[in-house]
């Protein structure tokens, strides 16, 4: 009888697995280093977008609907920002587990104050989101509810690990709330910019500065020589403190302003990764700050 049970035990230990970890798919980099930022080693992240991308123009591949056919979770920015490839890759995964409705279906955009909701919508306000502004990584305040919405998925999906979440979500947030107290000593308060997209206005309202102006004339619209002078124009008047672009996009546009304007040119960067220096989200809202600054 004891070879029995000693057979048993060493079959059951045998076939059952090892804890391999949750198995998350982040559309952009900033979720991914969230996702590890609260699942550490306890979580496998696979991120869609490179930083060096355009989160507005991408296309599904092969390899992304694979990685989604593997996935326990999928996380994505939302307000429909991934409205143009993530439906498919969700759809082609045929992983149940991610369809809407279900835990693995994690829109990080619910957590959170949405700016810039129009009251009506159409086609001729160029690419405007209707659900909102959907570039609110820029804002810490808003990322940590994000945070801690992410800490209660990870903790409903594997509730062994329960409090290895809730511990690194603690550890992260006490490390941004202490960075904060940092950035919101640098004066930015007043200070007057112009941008090439919409992506900065959860940054304004977070540190309050002013956008004055844009180079597109509507969102994904590119700037035509005429709004381009009218631009010089109130920049002139204005006198802002610099144009504001990302490596993603508007650089070459943004030098073109400059050098008619005098006002030299900030180049922020679009997501965790995309500069040098912003290996992680907090390193990523450091970049941000001490460039406007």
């Amino acid at each position: 009888m004891r070879r029995l049970l000693l057979s048993v035990s060493l079959f059951i230990t045998l076939s059952t697995p090892a804890f391999a970890g949750v198995n998350v798919v982040a559309t952009l980099p900033w979720i991914g280093s969230l996702a590890h930022e609260i699942g550490k080693d306890k979580v496998n992240v696979t991120v869609l977008v490179k930083s060096s991308q355009d989160a507005h123009t991408i296309e599904a591949k092969p390899s992304m609907i694979l990685a989604a056919r593997k996935a326990d979770i999928i996380m994505y920015d939302g307000l429909d920002l991934e409205i143009g490839y993530l439906p498919l890759i969700i759809e082609s995964s045929k992983n149940p587990k991610l369809m809407p409705g279900k835990i693995g279906n994690f829109d990080c955009s619910q957590f959170i104050t949405v700016l810039e909701k129009p009251a009506t919508f159409d086609r001729s306000m160029g690419d405007v989101h209707p659900l909102g502004n959907p570039h609110y990584h820029y804002s810490p305040s808003r990322v940590l509810r994000v945070a801690e919405g992410m800490a209660r998925l990870f903790t409903d999906a594997d509730k062994v690990n329960a409090d290895f979440y809730r511990a690194n979500y603690k550890a992260f947030a006490d490390r941004v709330k202490a960075k904060e107290t940092e950035w919101r000593a640098v004066p930015l308060n007043g200070k007057k910019y112009v941008a090439y997209h919409k992506y900065f206005e959860y940054l304004a309202n977070e540190f309050g500065f002013r956008l004055i102006g844009y180079m597109e004339p509507k969102p994904g619209i590119p700037p035509s020589a005429a709004h381009i002078e009218e631009l010089v124009r109130l920049m002139k008047e204005e006198k802002p403190d610099a144009i504001l672009v990302t490596p993603a996009i508007g650089k070459e546009e943004a030098e073109a302003l400059s050098s008619k304007t005098g006002v030299k040119v900030i180049v922020l960067p679009n997501d965790v990764g995309s500069l040098e220096g912003t290996d992680d989200l907090i390193s990523f809202w450091d970049k941000v700050v001490s460039l406007l600054k």
